[in-house]
């Protein structure tokens, strides 16, 4: 059955590289990869793009171009991250409380049909904002607001 590998495996930092690789597919397979995120308003923010797996059944991002017809072509490891579109017209990703991380849900359909194929493969893989141990110290001096960042 395919899976979804990401690299670092659960979590990362919003500004890191998130390294995506689909494994157990069939050789050559046509496959449509999807991303989704809600900000923390509840709105919906979306991307995919349309792969072909290599001979050994393995679609790694690094090395394999998207093909045309999604949110991008090309060769694009992040394409699924940047290219993310709010699904209401003007919204744009806006992150107030950097304490909590954007959970970031990635999905491997069948083909490159409109409406998706069946759905292969799905993960979860969070996006934070603060390193682990980092403490947010609101600062309120006189007319100063500011807030300090405090590593372990």
């Amino acid at each position: 059955a395919p899976s979804v590998r990401f690299s670092p495996a659960v979590r990362s930092l919003f500004d890191e590289p998130l390294a995506i690789a689909v494994q157990g597919l069939g050789p050559r397979q046509q496959v449509t990869l999807r991303t989704s995120l809600r900000d923390e308003t509840g709105e919906l923010f979306q991307a995919c793009a349309r792969y072909q797996a290599g001979d050994d059944g393995e679609l790694d991002l690094a090395r394999c171009p998207a093909l045309p017809g999604g949110s991008f072509s090309g060769l694009e490891p992040m394409g699924l991250l940047w290219a993310l579109q709010p699904q209401k017209p003007f919204w744009r990703l806006v992150k107030r409380d950097v304490q909590t991380p954007f959970l970031l849900q990635l999905e491997v359909f069948e083909g490159h049909g409109d409406p998706a194929g069946r759905l292969l493969a799905q993960a979860q893989h969070k996006r934070a904002f603060l390193r682990d141990g980092v403490r947010r110290v609101p600062v309120r001096e006189g007319r100063i607001r500011a807030t300090l960042f405090l590593p372990p």
